[in-house]
């Protein structure tokens, strides 16, 4: 039997169009339900439903986590990094867009005690429908992070979650906790223990800067890893989270690299005279599919991360370009001019069987499976929609000047792109929800070409 809380998500969640029915695994040990919705339609449309509105977001309560022995670790002090998880935890979880956490100033403290036996009244008073305790523990190595979710309404305990972390690594318990909860309260994946590759821009339009940088999802841990020397495009993360591929003008040479996180050492991938560009690794890690321009004509490649002879998988006039594995990678979608215009196509891993899917108005370009294998990302009229792998259910998620470049978060609910304002302005990043709720993420500098790492590991 659901929760009173419970059952409040579940209709706030009914207005998210194309969810799939089973859910996507789960970081932590205990695997939510899935929520009953409507699944994408399998038929072919010719126009493009346009998404919008607005939901009730949940009030949700998360008060500063209490720490039984106060100590100086290398972290921080451990009150202070109580005040900082629930901070990082809020902040999450009002980026998803489904809650709303209760103002910082109407919180009060918390004691130890409370924190596995909470005052369900004095939650209810301030609005409350959902309640998040915690504690942080240094436990000499690192830290301890407990986290405790509980339903105001329905004064009960909905789950609970503890984390042993080192103390560079502080923040990841926060993110997991947030995790817990947006998992245990939505049925849906985890996707806030995540990372983000992108190139920050900078400089003017005539002469940008661009690198390669990472950072957390909230923008944290922010590094670069190229010094701008050369141009750098559309880095994309492995999916074992060890190597970074993208495009480089090396030398004004436009070739795509391999980029080993551990090393920081980059090498480049193929070894052609000729343009290679759009990379992107398949689901195991092993490969990479590219585009490689030969006598005025594109086609796409695969080609092992070690390097080696690449394997040619389209053979059409035109420009074929922007190959993106299906997560159990027997299938590859792409873009193509061969009919025409840019359209969107589906083909066989080995390159058979190539068929198209988009058949609206207009072009579609740059599409990008879904993780959990229900939709295709795509740009349509520099605007960020999705479609079924069929082509059904093609609906537009943005209606902002020049949206481009899709990249999927881990669960698969919400989709990371970059803009460009009109004239001469740097491009940003932004989040659009299966809903069509947009955020724009912060950066140092500009920033394009987003791509979303699979959750950490444990």
């Amino acid at each position: 039997m659901k929760t009173g809380l419970t059952r409040i998500l579940a209709m706030a969640l009914a207005a998210w169009a194309c969810l799939a029915a089973a859910p996507a695994l789960a970081q932590d040990e205990v695997q939510p339900p899935a929520l009953e919705a409507a699944p994408v339609g399998d038929s072919e449309e010719e126009e493009i439903d346009i998404v919008g509105g607005t939901r009730a977001a949940t009030p949700i309560a998360v008060p500063d986590f209490p720490t039984p022995n106060p100590a100086q670790t290398p972290a921080g002090e451990t009150g202070a990094l109580g005040r900082q998880i629930a901070e990082i935890i809020a902040n999450d979880l009002r980026n998803s867009g489904l809650f709303d956490p209760v103002d910082r100033s109407l919180l009060r403290s918390v004691t130890m005690p409370e924190v596995t036996a909470p005052n369900y009244d004095s939650w209810a008073q301030v609005g409350a429908q959902a309640l998040v305790h915690g504690y942080v523990q240094d436990n000499g190595s690192g830290l301890t992070i407990g986290c405790y979710l509980y339903d105001v309404l329905a004064r009960s305990a909905l789950d609970r979650a503890g984390y042993e972390l080192g103390y560079a690594d502080w923040r990841r318990g926060a993110h997991r906790c947030a995790d817990m909860i947006y998992q245990r309260l939505t049925g849906e994946g985890a996707w806030f223990d995540s990372r983000i590759v992108y190139v920050a821009e900078s400089g003017p339009k005539d002469n940008r800067t661009r690198r390669i940088a990472v950072m957390d999802t909230d923008g944290a841990n922010h590094r670069f890893l190229t010094n701008g020397q050369s141009i750098v495009l559309t880095p994309r993360y492995a999916p074992d989270q060890r190597t970074i591929v993208y495009m480089s003008y090396i030398n004004e040479e436009p070739r795509v690299y391999i980029y080993d996180l551990a090393s920081g050492q980059q090498r480049l991938l193929v070894n052609s005279p000729n343009m290679t560009f759009a990379p992107r690794y398949s689901p195991d890690s092993r490969y990479v599919v590219f585009s490689m321009a030969v006598n005025g004509n594109s086609d796409i490649y695969r080609v092992a991360v070690s390097g080696g002879t690449p394997q040619r998988l389209t053979n059409a006039p035109g420009i074929d370009t922007g190959a993106s594995y299906s997560p159990d990678g027997r299938s590859i979608t792409f873009e193509s001019d061969r009919s025409g215009s840019q359209q969107i196509y589906v083909m066989n891993a080995d390159g058979s069987n190539p068929r198209r899917i988009s058949f609206g108005g207009g072009s579609y370009a740059t599409p990008v499976w879904s993780p959990r294998g229900d939709l295709i990302a795509f740009t349509s009229g520099f605007n960020i929609g999705v479609m079924s792998p069929s082509g059904g259910g093609a609906r537009i998620l943005t209606r902002d000047y020049q949206a481009e470049g899709p990249s999927w978060a881990p669960n698969g609910r919400v989709i990371h792109y970059f803009q460009t304002p009109r004239g001469t302005g740097l491009p940003s990043l932004w989040a659009v929800d299966l809903t069509g709720r947009v955020r724009q993420l912060r950066t140092p500098l500009g920033g394009s070409d987003p791509s979303w790492s699979p959750l950490l590991p444990d």
